[in-house]
């Protein structure tokens, strides 16, 4: 059994390598002001801290930590996200992709898991859950500004402990420096 300080090192460890991955990959950078990393808040699923790597003009990568989720507390999230621009338009554009989800701790209101019929039950506290996701979002850019606002949505199905299933629901901002 992990303790809270492990896994508090886990978390750092985990950042640490994300961010030294997006400090080496800043060629062809579509961030605002074409800047390849930000940095920034989320609300709802995950609240917390964001930060999204772009690894070329179309593709970027993007992690969320922070507490007070359904499906743990903290929760770390990290998508693979393409990008594209379905409105023709400079300012706001619109990006999806499949993402992974791991919670720690003891979950914010539960996460519910379908075990035999109609058997449903709370993840237990304390123990972690692995989920994957999908995420369709829409970005906005003003113009001449390093700031990012996005709102996010998709799904997230639990596979450990148990299956479940949830919605994601994301709104935040990021900074280009």
């Amino acid at each position: 059994m992990k303790t809270r300080s492990t896994t508090h090192i886990t978390l750092l460890l985990l950042l640490t390598v994300s961010l030294l991955f997006c400090f080496q990959t800043t060629s062809h950078a579509q961030g605002p002001g074409g800047k390849s990393f930000g940095f920034g808040i989320i609300l709802f699923e995950p609240t917390g801290g964001t930060i999204n790597c772009w690894l070329n003009s179309t593709n970027s990568i993007d992690a969320d930590i922070g507490g007070e989720s359904y499906f743990g507390n903290p929760r770390l999230d990290g998508d693979y996200l393409w990008h594209f621009n379905a409105f023709n338009s400079r300012i706001v554009s619109m990006y999806a992709g499949p993402g992974v989800a791991i919670g720690f701790g003891t979950p914010v209101d539960g996460f519910w898991y379908h075990v035999h019929g109609d058997v449903w039950y709370y993840r237990p506290g304390g123990s972690a859950g692995f989920g994957i996701r999908g995420i369709v979002g829409l970005s906005v850019v003003p113009e001449r500004t390093p700031i990012e606002i996005f709102f996010q949505v998709g799904p997230l199905i639990g596979l450990s402990p148990a299956f479940g299933s949830a919605f994601d629901v994301g709104l935040g901002i990021r900074f280009y420096p």
